[in-house]
């Protein structure tokens, strides 16, 4: 699945690691991300959101 992390993490200077620390995931998470090698998950909670016709972030928050 195409992304913009790359880009958005270097307009913002950070290394993929600072990113991961920031986000609370490995570099090598950030890494698969900006290579597309990691998106399985990510297309199911796109998929789950829009079937319940809501956000992936009111989803997963755990808040009503």
């Amino acid at each position: 699945m195409p992304n913009r992390i790359k880009e958005l993490r270097e307009k913002k200077g950070l290394s993929q690691r600072q990113l991961a620390t920031i986000i609370g995931v490995s570099n090598q998470t950030i890494m698969n991300w900006e290579n597309e090698e990691y998106t399985h998950r990510l297309v199911v909670a796109l998929r789950l959101a829009k079937y319940f016709k809501t956000t992936v972030e009111r989803l997963f928050d755990g808040t009503e």
